[in-house]
């Protein structure tokens, strides 16, 4: 749903995602590497693994473990970031692994370890989903087994208005209602992995949202998949 008048910070369509760009290969002693970023929202992510499980008792013999990491590097923001994990860095960190879980062929590797470690180099909102997204790319370029690619973004609703990819003064949006912020990540065939809500949204509204994530969606996995072809050499 969306006004006649209403009118986005940056001058973007209610859908209109700002522009995307996605690079494989960035690190170049990690085992999988990739970057992604929605304007000047920018995520890296590095891959390392499989390997042996440290310490012993924590290795799982019936599958491996996937294990994230999220950083926001203390130059991302205009105001400097404290260095270091925090409880919002953990949450995000957890939130990823379950992001990414479902489509990971993790039982391939009892007693091992994926980690993904994924910085912010820039950030202006919907820093999570572009870390899973560049997640989700580090993962596909170290040639971990995966059932599908998954993509990720985050749907706002500004007063009455659904729209996508938000930025940080959307985020802080005071007028009328305020803001709700809602991640999602989905499967290449639609399937939900993640979905967050921070706000209020009626039913109807979440239904729309799920449409509108779907879309979308498809918009970020054409430049997913386009990074990674661009990375095969023949």
């Amino acid at each position: 749903m969306t006004t006649k008048t209403f009118k986005r910070p940056d001058g973007r369509k209610p859908e209109e995602i700002r522009p995307m760009s996605a690079k494989v290969g960035v690190v170049p002693n990690a085992d999988g590497s990739a970057m992604f970023s929605f304007g000047d929202t920018v995520a890296i992510a590095a891959v390392y693994g499989p390997r042996k499980m440290h310490p012993q008792h924590s290795q799982n013999p019936e599958k491996g473990t996937l294990r994230c990491n999220y950083n926001m590097f203390s130059f991302s923001v205009a105001e400097r970031a404290r260095p270091g994990p925090n409880r919002r860095s953990t949450e995000i960190s957890k939130i990823t692994e379950w992001a990414l879980e479902p489509i990971v062929m993790i039982k391939k590797y009892p007693n091992m370890v994926v980690d993904v470690h994924i910085g912010i180099l820039q950030a202006n909102a919907s820093t999570r989903c572009a870390g899973i997204n560049a997640a989700a790319l580090a993962l596909a370029h170290a040639g971990i087994p995966m059932k599908e690619m998954v993509s990720s973004v985050s749907i706002g609703k500004l007063d009455k208005n659904l729209v996508v990819d938000v930025v940080k003064e959307e985020e802080d949006w005071e007028e009328g209602e305020g803001a709700t912020d809602i991640p999602i990540t989905l499967t290449n065939s639609g399937k939900i992995t993640h979905i967050q809500l921070d706000g209020k949204i009626t039913s109807e509204e979440l239904k729309q949202v799920l449409k509108l994530a779907k879309k979308v969606n498809k918009e970020i996995y054409e430049v997913q998949k386009k990074a990674l072809k661009e990375s095969v050499k023949f």
